[in-house]
């Protein structure tokens, strides 16, 4: 019974800790970010080779933005985070990476002008999300899809203001949306006004085109 209470107490202390951490990240993000804005999001695999498709077109779609007037934000790692930042630091533009301590997979890319280290993936959710004015979202895997869906959650419950969620290229993310029509919104999980809330372009011209029309900057 006292083993159990010391390893009690030691959770208390290292809870109280850790609380200190996770305010410093806050702050450290609420006074960099501001500066960013217009910035568009730009999610995707870490695992993407600058040889592929996905790799150019998140590159194309970063520096179509620039010049359009708007920043980039990634994660700050390799693959489509690294080809968002260098398109948005080829161009001329803020270049945003939100890196992730992991220990493994993720490290730093070389093209972010603006980084910020993040320990708690909900602190670097939440900064994607409230200096964005739209979300991009390339070919990824289990953390784009988080990405993506907490974003969709957020802006049909209304906790968000909504803003453009784009899926880019129809022959990745078509069987996922064929199964949000053919099953959540046919057993009624979802409304037919959610499916609004995302659009699916394979055109890096229709991506800039839509944040433009919709974005008041």
């Amino acid at each position: 019974m006292r083993e159990r209470q010391y390893v009690v107490d030691d959770l208390k202390v290292e809870d109280s800790w850790r609380l200190f951490h996770i305010m410093a990240e806050f702050v450290e993000g609420f006074e960099t970010l501001p500066d960013v804005y217009p910035a568009v999001s730009i999610f995707g695999s870490a695992r993407c080779s600058s040889r592929t498709r996905t790799y150019k077109m998140t590159e194309k779609i970063a520096r179509l933005l620039v010049e359009n007037g708007f920043n980039i934000i990634s994660g700050g790692g390799p693959g489509v985070m690294e080809a968002a930042n260098k398109g948005a630091y080829e161009a001329g533009g803020k270049s945003v990476g939100l890196h992730i301590e992991l220990p493994s997979e993720q490290k730093p890319n070389d093209y972010a002008n603006v980084r910020l280290a993040f320990k708690y993936f909900f602190i670097r959710k939440v900064m994607f999300v409230k200096y964005a004015v739209a979300y991009v979202i390339m070919p990824g895997g289990f953390g784009t899809l988080d990405e993506l869906f907490e974003a969709l959650t957020l802006i049909q419950t209304r906790r968000i203001r909504s803003f453009p969620v784009i899926l880019f290229d129809s022959s990745y993310w078509g069987g996922m949306v064929d199964w949000i029509k053919g099953t959540l919104l046919k057993k009624g999980s979802i409304s037919e006004e959610d499916l609004d809330i995302f659009t699916v372009f394979d055109d890096p011209n229709d991506v800039v085109n839509l944040i433009k029309r919709t974005v008041i900057i």
